[in-house]
């Protein structure tokens, strides 16, 4: 299986910046031939290893340590 990630720049209402990586798992073809059904989307989650979740329209869902969930934006287009 191979890893392929991506990071994002995301900010909230307040100008807080966060740095939002993403990690897809690839199975190769020889794997593929031999395994059941493939299923798991990508591991979402910010540099400091916060848990993010995808919320659509270019929003994600970020718990910092000691604050309630905030919703983060991105203008990258993958995921306007």
């Amino acid at each position: 299986m191979s890893e392929h990630e991506r990071t994002i720049m995301a900010f909230d209402d307040q100008g807080r910046e966060v740095m939002i990586d993403i990690q897809v798992s690839v199975k190769e073809l020889g794997e593929l031939t031999h395994a059941g059904p493939v299923s798991g989307g990508p591991a979402l989650r910010t540099r400091e290893g916060h848990p993010v979740s995808y919320l659509g329209g270019g929003e994600f869902s970020v718990t910092l340590p000691g604050e309630e969930e905030s919703i983060f934006r991105t203008d990258d287009p993958d995921f306007a």
